[in-house]
């Protein structure tokens, strides 16, 4: 599922695998133009444009937050977790947890999951979770001021 309306130049250098949920704003980066930059110094030099240009890998099971940008030539691991508003510019090997600019290691798969299943809530929400109530909306509401 992706939930962003862009499309990125070189769909065709973007492989993604199953079970791959991709938040609003994600950037998939095949490519830069900054040798129309060089190429406009009125140099010698002929910067080519194939020199910077690569695909980019995602694999199974994997969460992509929001404004994340992914640049070329990465692969992203099966069982992975990326943080909102991370930059990815290197592999991201399999069951890890990244974030940060450039996107660092920040927990194993295995850890992240084991979070979330301590995690206990209570609110009321319908659908197992999916949507979030009036009711839920107003309970979260309530203990976030109460924090």
């Amino acid at each position: 599922m992706i939930t962003s309306r862009k499309i990125p130049l070189y769909p065709n250098l973007i492989s993604i695998g199953n079970n791959v949920w991709i938040a609003s704003g994600v950037s998939f980066i095949t490519h830069d133009v900054a040798h129309f930059m060089l190429n406009g110094l009125n140099t010698e030099d002929d910067f080519k444009y194939m020199e910077k240009i690569g695909c980019i890998e995602i694999g199974d099971n994997v969460f992509i937050g929001s404004n994340v940008q992914i640049l070329y030539n990465v692969k992203v691991g099966n069982n992975v977790i990326i943080a909102a508003g991370s930059c990815v510019i290197k592999d991201v090997p399999d069951n890890s947890v990244v974030g940060g600019i450039p996107a660092k290691m920040i927990a194993s798969f295995d850890d992240f999951i084991e979070k979330r299943r301590n995690l206990k809530t209570n609110y009321k929400a319908n659908n197992a979770g999916q949507y979030v109530t009036k009711e839920c909306a107003d309970e979260m509401w309530d203990l976030f001021r109460n924090k």
